[in-house]
């Protein structure tokens, strides 16, 4: 999420210290093992896109357990010692209702890609929603090549599948929706050329 990331080491941070100190600051600051990172503004590309993306969930999800929430909503990580500001997030947890500051158990998590954010997106943040036991797919959206890479959990590790304008639809069996990249990129105008060569997969730790 985001356009620029500022890392800081924050001497003594815990994750309470984290919360305190983030209550009184005007920007957005995600947390992982006393490391802060300042998360920059977005493009209109990638607002369009993460809205568009809650939109699609909410009506179909109306009067269900699962509820979306969008990048205000923080994300609580306990095995990662992390807290994260997800693009967009669906949850079918009961607690979760309840939660007030962050979510612990999403089936769903969606990150938007921008040039500063798109290996911490792929890399680190992957490997640690993969500690999530309730997490069933993860979302990767490039609005530049509009590109959807869907990662979802399979017996043996993570399946991933890919999708773009005039391909198949991708389906969310966490929220049992199919998702169309047509619908996500809706409100952007079209490319002047091709995408280029498909992504590679999350590097750093690998998926499996």
């Amino acid at each position: 999420m985001g356009l620029a990331l500022q890392k800081q080491e924050t001497v003594g941070f815990d994750r309470d210290s984290y919360l305190a100190w983030e209550a009184e600051q005007d920007a957005k600051h995600e947390y992982q093992r006393g490391e802060i990172v300042a998360m920059g503004g977005a493009r209109q590309s990638h607002v369009l896109v993460s809205l568009r993306l809650a939109s699609l969930f909410l009506r179909p999800l109306d009067g269900s357990p699962c509820r979306t929430y969008m990048s205000d909503m923080k994300l609580l990580i306990e095995a990662a010692d992390a807290y994260f500001y997800p693009d967009v997030m669906v949850s079918c947890s009961a607690a979760d209702r309840q939660a007030e500051l962050a979510l612990t158990a999403p089936c769903l998590i969606a990150e938007v890609l921008s040039a500063s954010t798109a290996g911490r997106d792929r890399g680190a943040k992957f490997v640690a929603y993969r500690l999530i036991p309730s997490l069933r797919d993860y979302l990767v959206i490039d609005p530049e090549r509009r590109r959807i890479e869907l990662y979802s959990r399979a017996n043996e590790g993570w399946l991933l599948r890919e999708t773009g304008p005039g391909e198949p639809g991708l389906p969310l069996d966490s929220i049992g929706l199919t998702l169309a990249a047509e619908e996500v990129f809706a409100d952007l105008p079209a490319l002047s050329a091709p995408p280029g060569i498909e992504s590679d997969p999350p590097h750093g730790d690998d998926a499996r």
